[in-house]
């Protein structure tokens, strides 16, 4: 229920929150990114009026890129705990690299911290703070930057990022800075006015403070019409976005990891060009200049037309565009080999003292070995004696390189290493990035290439009951 308003600045607040929470279920907790400055303090205070301290999270990210940093943090604290709201908050390291962006560095910092903080809690709900003069910054910075529909759509009322467990939900977008300063200073609200958004160096502060303040005298209705170009955008973007999904349906291979080369390259260029932004953007990588975009579907092109591509490699944001074996698809930037090897992430090894369980889940692996009875009889031959796993410990470990088994049967059968197995059998090298399964120092099965024979013992007892072991992905959600 939303409290009685004051006055026209309490109700439009009011009244904002109220909606976003109405687009809730009941019981559902809310977390806000709560930076201090007035925006996310007014967001905060009004969630509060709304949904009561219970529903509410206050989440915040230490960037220490000012000497205030951790004035900031207590501040946050503070203001949070007044209001009976549970905080949290989160220290981040924002790259200083050469031709990086500070603000688009700690922006992804910021995201990254808050996703990990919702995700931890359970919280499917993030609100922020952005209002609608952000919003015309937002879309001025992407037209002189020469964006595309997806960049001048700008910041969606609702919007839940690939990956990400919690909907980012901006309940104010609509209304004016000018109107979230008035509700604060009827609320005598306390906030922190951040030193670097006077700093002109940056291109978001030279259009607040020297572009904008012009366009309001001689066109007061800007922030309207840029809030309109956003919402013509957004709407033609998800045009696109559903022709795209339907190019996938032909091109996709393995659940959207990979895209047929054939089939792409059937689609004229700017089809072609679409499938391929869209792809990216809901795999979660970092959108591609259109020159950047253009130049990897013209060496796709090429290749296509000689019928090679185990040499392609185009980097981008972290990884790599790899063609083989009639698929195109991402692999991690770091990695030298060929391009039927991806490089190898190390997981921290989970271990399991085996007693007849049927599943064991990996949440550092995103998914689950199941240990099902097999009958040996029906021709079930691929199996393990239930003994070989209680003979030790079973525990799950990361690839590192080099590790070999015997695929055969045949006692004098030379082992091979998983690289050319996978090779062989063309796993596709997103898929190498699997959980062996040891008993002991044993390595006793890899998924897609199934038991080492060399961990099996010689003699086994025929009326022993056997067990199947399959690996699933994504069994686990969270």
């Amino acid at each position: 229920m939303i409290p009685t308003a004051e006055t026209p600045a309490d109700r439009l607040v009011l009244e904002a929150v109220g909606f976003s929470l109405s687009m809730l279920p009941a019981d559902a907790r809310i977390a806000i990114a709560l930076s201090g400055g007035v925006d996310s303090s007014v967001l905060l205070d009004a969630a509060v009026r709304v949904a009561g301290a219970s529903r509410c999270l206050a989440l915040h990210v230490h960037h220490g890129l000012s000497a205030h940093a951790d004035a900031w943090l207590a501040h946050c604290e503070a203001f949070a705990r007044e209001r009976g709201v549970e905080f949290a908050a989160e220290r981040v390291e924002v790259s200083r690299d050469a031709g990086v962006s500070v603000e688009a560095a700690a922006r992804d910092a910021r995201y990254r911290a808050l996703e990990d903080m919702c995700a931890s809690r359970d919280v499917a709900t993030l609100w922020l703070g952005q209002h609608a003069d952000d919003q015309a910054e937002t879309v001025l910075l992407q037209l002189l930057r020469g964006a595309g529909l997806a960049g001048l759509a700008a910041m969606a009322p609702e919007y839940l990022p690939a990956g990400a467990s919690a909907t980012r939900v901006r309940p104010l977008l609509h209304l004016l800075r000018a109107q979230l300063e008035q509700y604060a200073g009827e609320r005598a609200l306390q906030w922190i006015d951040d030193e670097s958004n006077a700093d002109t160096r940056y291109a978001r502060n030279a259009l607040r403070h020297e572009v904008t303040p012009a366009l309001a005298v001689h066109f007061p209705g800007f922030r309207d019409a840029l809030a309109r170009t956003a919402a013509h955008a957004a709407s033609a973007q998800r045009l696109l976005d559903a022709l795209a999904r339907i190019d996938m349906e032909s091109a996709s291979r393995d659940e959207g990891r990979a895209l047929s080369h054939d089939a792409l390259l059937a689609f004229d260029d700017d089809r072609a060009l679409n499938l391929m932004r869209y792809w990216m953007r809901t795999s979660g990588f970092v959108a591609a200049s259109s020159a950047r975009l253009g130049d990897a579907l013209r060496q796709l092109r090429e290749i296509g037309a000689a019928g090679e591509g185990h040499g392609l490699r185009i980097d981008h944001a972290g990884h790599a565009l790899r063609s083989y074996r009639g698929l195109v698809y991402w692999e991690a930037g770091d990695s030298n080999e060929p391009a039927d090897e991806t490089a190898l992430a190390a997981r921290a090894i989970s271990e399991l003292a085996w007693q007849g369980e049927s599943i064991w889940r990996l949440r550092q692996w995103r998914g689950t070995f199941v240990f099902a009875d097999a009958d040996v009889a029906a021709g079930d031959s691929d199996t393990i004696p239930a003994s070989v796993l209680r003979r030790a410990v079973l525990s799950a470990r990361s690839r590192s390189g080099g590790e070999r088994m015997r695929t055969s049967e045949a006692r004098n059968a030379p082992s091979r290493t998983l690289k050319n197995l996978f090779q062989e059998r063309g796993v596709p090298a997103w898929k190498r990035d699997v959980p062996l399964l040891y008993v002991g120092d044993d390595l006793l099965f890899v998924p897609l290439l199934g038991v080492n024979r060399a961990a099996l013992p010689e003699q086994v007892d025929e009326a022993e009951s056997r067990v199947r072991i399959v690996w699933r992905e994504d069994l686990l959600i969270g």
